[in-house]
This record gives C-alpha cells, structure tokens and sequence, in this order.
C-alpha cells in the first residue's frame, strides 16, 4: 500500500504524487519555482508515479471486472498534473537544454517513453496549467487528454514551444505530437516556426487548451478536478487506454523510430545507461 504524499526521488524530491479521494491521483511537480524536466525528474520521478497509479488503478479495475454489481464504484480514475502550487507562475518552463543536449540519447530514452506513456494512459489526463508553459513543458500538456489554464487575469501567462528562438531542433515525436492534436498547417506554423506566445484567451480560441479559469493554482486545480469527475467513470470499462492506442498508433509508431543516422557512439551511450 502507497504512503501519501509519495515525494520522488527520494531524497532529492522533484515531485510529489497524492490521492486526495479514490478516484483521483494527482502529480506535482516541484523542481525548483519552473519545473525543468530533467532526466532525473522524468526517470525518477514522473516514471515511477505513473507505474504507482497505474498499479492502484488497476487493482481497482481489477475489482470491479471480477463482480460489477458488488464494487460498482470501483476503476473509476483520473490523474492530474499541475505545476509547483505553492506559486501561480509556472507549470513548466520545459527541458533542461543545456543538460538534455548532452545526452544524445535523451529523447529516445528518456522524454519521448514519458510522452508515450502519457499519451496511452488508462485513465484520464489532466494538465492543470497554473502557469507559463514552455517547450517541452507544452509538450508534455500536449500529450494528456484534457488541458486546463489560469486566463493570465491576476499575472501574464503564456504558452510556448520557443526552440525556434534559442535554435532547438525539434525530435520527431514533438512534430507528430503536434500534427496529430492541433488544426490546421497555419496554427502549427505559429506554434513551430514563429514560436508564438499565446495567451491563455488565445489558447483557447486555438484550442490548445479546454478550459481557462479565473483565479490562482487552486482555481486551476478545482477546475481540472471537476473535469476528472466528469470522465473517471470512462475508465471504468478499462478500454480509456486501448482506444488511445489506436487513435494515436501512427503517432506512436513515428515516435518510435530512431531517424538518426546509425552512429556506434550513440548505440554505445544508450548501452551504457541501460546496462
């Protein structure tokens, strides 16, 4: 039985996973005031949480699969990311560049499985943006079923994938993510190559986010909280993954392919972090 609040890693807490009521879990991330995803922070800490719910989901699940009229009320679920809340300034401020581009591994490795594994989730995703969000921080919202953000009334508040302005070249699983989410060729052209900042009433008219709310993180949060009541139940059937699976195979399939021109340096590096 998991302990909440579960703090991951431990002894270096980056984020810090909860449960406030049955069917929901909710993930904070906390590293630093503007959550860089680091390698550590995804490995250690996003990795590991998304195992931990999934686990206490399933058992769940398993509960009401085996006699649905006497646990009708079990595998419902839902799950919540939102930035630091002791703060209304960021959800994430995206990679750790400096860091991420030293690991040529990085995005095969380690970011691109997080996104996968986001974006195939059995129960309901919920990004709670209770800031700016930038770059790979986006990208991560990007990949959870529903997006919810602070309307930016009480503190400016953007979104962003800004590679464009400090010369980051994209991984092929940001293009697919992004082709296979958002409209037409002229709004990925302002996300990609112009790296708009767009506010929060601009999101929502593009649809890059669902709800906008007035207010601080607990708004956000309250928000994105009525939105997992309204469709934990629909993981209950236990298929909320599997269709995703489908819905989104080509993207999955694109994602895993490694287009980098076969380099042993690279093969050997990747050995070197699994072995």
């Amino acid at each position: 039985m998991t302990t909440y609040p579960l703090t991951l890693p431990a002894g270096n807490p980056l984020i810090t996973l909860t449960h406030p009521k049955k069917s929901l879990w909710v993930i904070e991330l906390h590293n630093g005031q503007d959550s860089r995803l680091t390698h550590e922070l995804v490995n250690q800490g996003l990795k590991p949480a998304l195992n931990t719910v999934e686990k206490e989901w399933r058992e769940s699940w398993r509960l009401r699969h085996r006699d649905q009229k006497a646990n009708k009320g079990e595998g419902k679920g839902a799950l919540i990311i939102v930035g630091r809340r002791d703060q209304d300034k960021f959800f994430s401020n995206g990679l750790d560049f400096a860091n991420s581009q030293k690991d040529p591994n990085f995005f095969r490795l380690t970011f691109d499985p997080l996104l996968e594994r986001i974006l195939t989730f059995p129960i309901p995703t919920i990004a709670a943006i209770n800031g700016h969000c930038f770059a790979g921080g986006l990208m991560l919202s990007m990949a959870c079923d529903y997006r919810v953000m602070t309307d930016g009334s009480k503190r400016n508040c953007w979104l962003s994938m800004n590679e464009v302005h400090f010369g980051a070249p994209w991984p092929t699983s940001f293009a697919v993510i992004l082709r296979s989410k958002f409209g037409t060729g002229l709004l990925r052209r302002e996300i990609a190559l112009e790296g708009h900042r767009f506010t929060p009433k601009e999101a929502q008219e593009a649809g890059i986010v669902d709800y906008i709310v007035n207010g601080d993180t607990a708004a956000v949060l309250a928000r994105a909280e009525e939105l997992a009541d309204q469709w934990s139940a629909n993981a209950q059937g236990g298929v909320w993954g599997t269709i995703k699976t489908e819905l989104y195979r080509d993207v999955l399939e694109t994602i895993r392919k490694d287009v980098r021109p076969a380099n042993h340096l690279h093969d050997d590096a990747a050995a070197k972090a699994r072995l």
